[in-house]
């Protein structure tokens, strides 16, 4: 079977690449040239474990092909997944744009039956809008050749991505034709023999998942957040309390972790999408217009905590950061609570050190900002130490050794992750998120 991905960024990479790896021949097709000749050799444009071994492998076995021209590898294939970027625009609303392109691309050029399935994440009707571009180049064409469109949304966790296109939990599939649902069957049968649950369904009901499914767990994370800053207030520990709520079946104990705050390509964007859609048929997302409220200010935590302990008197002082990206595993900056830290710091006349074991660069040119070689290189001389994303690296540091290299023994720890008896117990004042 042979298949085309458009777009060779997160989504279209891993998903590309995870369906060579049973088989399935691949054309990966991207109009960034320098990109594609990149990734032809051997040079990957994001960070994933695993993938590029795989990418490797599949180019080796002749199971995995890149592009620039999607004219000229349409002739052969049976699906073409649209895995183009959906980068909100200033009113929080999808920008469809490189979707639609996409569709008017196929409709200009497909000569046999095509199934068109959207694997970015966008608002519901937007399959509508596909359909009706595709089939108005047809009809410019004056020719009558079938095809269908389906939704099969994505639900790839940064960092674990391979392990949930392969093994994944649920396969969501919008079709309106039992012949496109014969065909992304036959597509997703090898997956099959790891007992996961392929969802057919309609496509609004597909594109709806996405968007309630991200904003579900964006919402257990403000909620954290929420119940974490009222824990500090009246002297509850929120440790104690995820363990005593997540230990109740209905509630579950996944996505129960107080933190700085979420970011990343999915959550912000796809929660302000779904709050515009709602205004756009009249309707006002209640909970959702208070969950991105809290997430924004929760993305503040870490510098109110600092700007406290220091008395509102920070400039001239060194602040350590560990950990940019907005989560581990990833070298992901979009939304990510560092930069709110960066950013607040650095006009404050702050020094600020930053150590993550991926993200080497940041869009922010300023003398006080220092790449640090390691966790270590990023404490010397630092009056804090501020935990933003916790990388493995840093789950077990020397203190003994940093509380000599700090100039100040403070810790503040944005996700929770160290044991606050035993850094009092040497010497550092320790502060939590709800503790």
């Amino acid at each position: 079977m042979k298949i085309v991905i458009i777009g060779t960024g997160y989504v279209g990479l891993v998903s590309g690449t995870c369906f060579a790896e049973v088989g399935t021949d691949v054309t990966c097709v991207d109009n960034n040239i320098e990109k594609i000749n990149q990734i032809k050799a051997g040079e990957i444009p994001i960070y994933e474990p695993g993938l590029s071994e795989m990418i490797k492998r599949n180019v080796l076995a002749g199971r995995l092909h890149f592009s620039t021209d999607l004219k000229e590898v349409l002739d052969e294939a049976e699906v073409v997944f649209c895995a183009v970027g959906t980068p909100p625009d200033e009113d929080g609303s999808a920008d469809l744009k490189y979707v639609l392109e996409v569709a008017k691309t196929i409709g200009e050029n497909i000569n046999h039956y095509t199934v068109l399935v959207t694997k970015s994440t966008v608002p519901v009707g937007t399959a509508k809008k596909v359909k009706a571009t595709i089939q108005a180049e047809l009809d410019k064409r004056g020719v009558d050749v079938p095809f269908d469109v389906a939704s099969n949304p994505e639900f790839l966790k940064e960092g674990a991505a391979i392990k949930d296109f392969m093994s994944p939990d649920r396969v969501v599939i919008g079709v309106e034709s039992q012949k496109a649902k014969d065909l992304m069957t036959t597509l997703y049968r090898p997956f099959l023999l790891n007992n996961f649950r392929v969802l057919f369904m309609d496509i609004p009901s597909a594109e709806m998942t996405k968007y309630a499914a991200n904003s579900m767990l964006a919402t257990l994370i403000s909620f954290m957040n929420d119940i974490a800053n009222l824990c500090e207030l009246v002297g509850a520990d929120i440790d104690m309390v995820r363990k005593g709520i997540g230990s109740d079946v209905r509630i579950g104990n996944k996505f129960l972790y107080a933190g700085c705050g979420y970011g990343g390509s999915c959550f912000p964007k796809d929660v302000k999408a779904l709050i515009h859609t709602a205004k756009e048929h009249g309707y006002t997302m209640q909970l959702l217009d208070a969950v991105e409220s809290i997430n924004n200010a929760q993305k503040e935590v870490l510098y109110n905590k600092l700007y406290k302990q220091f008395n509102g008197n920070l400039r001239g002082k060194t602040i350590a950061i560990w950990g940019l990206a907005f989560k581990p595993n990833t070298d992901d900056m979009r939304e990510a609570p560092s930069l709110v830290l960066i950013n607040k710091l650095l006009p404050a006349g702050v020094s600020v050190r930053v150590y993550d074991p991926i993200v080497k660069r940041l869009a922010i040119e300023n003398d006080n900002l220092y790449f640090a070689n390691d966790a270590y290189d990023a404490a010397k001389d630092a009056d804090a130490i501020c935990l933003v994303t916790e990388w493995q690296e840093f789950r077990l540091p020397n203190w003994p050794f940093i509380k000599q290299e700090m100039n100040r023994q403070l810790v503040i720890d944005g996700r929770n992750i160290y044991d606050k008896k035993e850094l009092i117990n040497l010497g550092f004042t320790y502060l939590g998120i709800g503790k």
